[in-house]
C-alpha cells in the first residue's frame, strides 16, 4: 500500500475510533453527559483532530449508520447481476451489518448496552442526524437498485420504492432487536425481515 493509502486507511480508522467513542460514552452516561473532549480523550485524539472529523458529538454517534448504509450499497453493487433483488439486498445488508463492533467485541451484548443504545436511539436530540443519515442511505441504495434493473433513480419510482422499503425494514430490525425480551442474531432478524418482503408481505398466519 502507498503513502496515500496508508494515510486514508488511518483517516478511516480514525473516524471509526471517534465514532465508537462517541457510542460507547453516551450508552453508559447518557447523551446530555459526554462531552467532545471526553469522546477524543476515549479515543486518543485532540478535540481539534475531533473538529476535523465531525462537526458535533451526534455526527460522531450516527456517523456508524452512515458506514454501515454505504457498506450495504457497495454490497449490493457487488454481487450476481443475475440474483433477484430481495436475495441481492438481503445478502447485502447482511454484509453491511456483519462489521466488526468493537464495542462488545463480538461477545453477546449485555442487557444493559442494549438498554443504553435503545435510550441513545430514542434521544431527540439525534432525530435529526438519525433522519439526515436515513435519507442519504436511501439515496445511495437508489442509486444501486437503479444501476441492478436499468432504471433511472432521479425519475422512475421504482428504485426510490426499494430504497425506501429497504430503510424501513433496516429501522424496524433495529428496533424488534432493541426491544427483543430475548437475545436474537441480527442474521436471524435481516433473513425474517427481507425474507417477508421478497414473500410480498403475506398477512401472518
Amino acid at each position: 500500500m502507498d503513502a496515500k493509502g496508508l494515510r486514508e486507511r488511518k483517516k478511516q480508522e480514525t473516524r471509526i475510533a471517534l465514532s465508537w467513542a462517541a457510542i460507547r460514552l453516551t450508552v453508559e452516561r447518557g447523551f446530555d453527559n459526554v462531552r467532545i473532549e471526553d469522546i477524543a480523550a476515549e479515543a486518543g485524539v485532540s478535540t481539534r483532530t475531533f473538529s476535523n472529523y465531525f462537526g458535533s458529538k451526534g455526527e460522531a454517534i450516527v456517523a456508524r449508520h452512515h458506514d454501515r448504509a454505504r457498506a450495504i450499497a457497495e454490497a449490493l453493487r457487488q454481487r450476481p447481476g443475475g440474483e433477484p433483488i430481495w436475495t441481492a439486498i438481503t445478502e447485502a445488508a447482511l454484509t453491511g451489518f456483519a462489521l466488526g463492533e468493537p464495542v462488545t467485541e463480538g461477545r453477546p451484548p449485555e442487557r444493559s448496552w442494549v438498554e443504553g443504545l435503545r435510550l441513545m436511539v430514542a434521544e431527540p436530540a439525534l432525530q435529526g442526524e438519525f433522519q439526515k443519515a436515513g435519507a442519504a442511505a436511501e439515496t445511495e441504495i437508489a442509486l444501486v437498485v437503479a444501476e441492478r434493473t436499468g432504471t433511472d433513480a432521479a425519475k422512475d419510482v421504482y428504485p426510490r420504492l426499494v430504497a425506501g422499503v429497504v430503510g424501513a425494514a433496516l429501522n424496524t430490525v433495529t428496533q424488534q432487536w432493541l426491544l427483543s425480551g430475548r437475545p436474537q442474531s441480527m442474521e436471524e432478524l435481516l433473513r425474517d425481515v427481507f425474507g417477508r418482503l421478497a414473500a410480498g408481505l403475506p398477512e401472518p398466519r
